[in-house]
């Protein structure tokens, strides 16, 4: 089960407005023009370093096996 998959309103509320932050790996909830411009820092490790949160999108459908 991939992004794709899910309700709109379920991923929007997996993935919309969450980053990761690159140092601590911590969650964090936050408004993106915000996060562009640094004003907002991880609260576990205070790093400015944030990513968007990852929507796993599965590209092969079936099972994991190849045998």
């Amino acid at each position: 089960m991939g992004a794709g998959d899910l309700l709109p309103e379920v991923k929007a509320r997996l993935f919309n407005n969450i980053f990761i932050c690159r140092r601590c790996k911590a969650r964090i909830r936050a408004d993106p023009t915000k996060v562009r411009e640094g004003k907002v820092r991880c609260r576990r490790c205070g790093s400015k370093n944030l990513r968007p949160k990852k929507q796993v999108i599965s590209l092969v459908g079936g099972s994991s096996g190849g045998k």
